[in-house]
């Protein structure tokens, strides 16, 4: 790991909710303590369990979050992209990593050392009401997700979830969404709790109502207001 150019970073941090209200003393605070990660496809960050050391910030790349059962079977938590931070609590209590991140593509992080940014905020409270209110925030967020997703049958879960990556990952080209996510139909299934073989059906379904494209590395929609409907009916 390499300190990170101070230049660069001041934006990048600047970019998070959680940084975005900070003084210009308390950001120089927070980049002093940054540290620059570059981490390969399929390599793990961190495993579930394992100590909390820092957190992350993704400048580049995807990460994948998730927990494995006692059978070995991943759920997937969440598909992190540029921009994100994980994980969400890891600021404000001494347990370890509640999921394993694994990099599905190249990705470059930025991470911040719990104990140092620990000590920065005892140093400068300011610093830590701003954060836990963002972080608040978010927690609400996936509860409605959450909530979203387990009062559903299959189906709208497999929809739920596709409008939710166009609305995270997807970039628009012409009529369509394009959704570059080099995910698996299992980490796909993973991700609503299902099987592959149900996943795949329902994928097929919708792939023959010319609805979307699916592949390895990428999701085509071509009717987002169809998906739409359709997980409104």
């Amino acid at each position: 790991m390499s300190r990170v150019n101070k230049d660069t970073t001041t934006e990048f941090l600047q970019q998070f909710p959680i940084f975005q209200d900070l003084s210009p003393e308390e950001l120089k605070q927070v980049e002093d303590i940054a540290i620059s990660r570059n981490i390969q496809k399929k390599s793990v960050i961190f495993s579930e369990g394992s100590e909390k050391e820092a957190v992350f910030f993704i400048r580049t790349g995807i990460v994948k979050a998730y927990k494995t059962d006692e059978n070995g079977h991943e759920q997937i938590v969440s598909f992190l992209k540029t921009g994100d931070m994980f994980p969400h609590t890891g600021f404000f209590n001494a347990h370890p990593y509640p999921a394993t991140a694994e990099a599905i593509t190249p990705t470059e992080l930025l991470a911040i050392p719990v104990r140092l940014f620990e000590r920065l905020m005892l140093s400068t409270p300011s610093i830590a009401i701003k954060i836990m209110r963002v972080l608040g925030d978010k927690i609400r967020e996936l509860q409605d997700k959450l909530q979203v997703l387990s009062g559903q049958d299959v189906r709208n879960r497999v929809l739920s979830f596709l409008l939710m990556l166009a609305d995270q990952h997807g970039q628009m080209h012409g009529d369509q969404i394009i959704i570059n996510l080099p995910m698996t139909h299992q980490e796909f299934a993973n991700s609503i709790g299902t099987t592959r073989e149900t996943a795949n059906r329902l994928l097929n379904q919708l792939t023959k109502e010319n609805l979307l494209e699916v592949d390895r590395s990428r999701i085509i929609i071509h009717d987002l207001q169809a998906l739409k409907e359709q997980r409104d009916t």
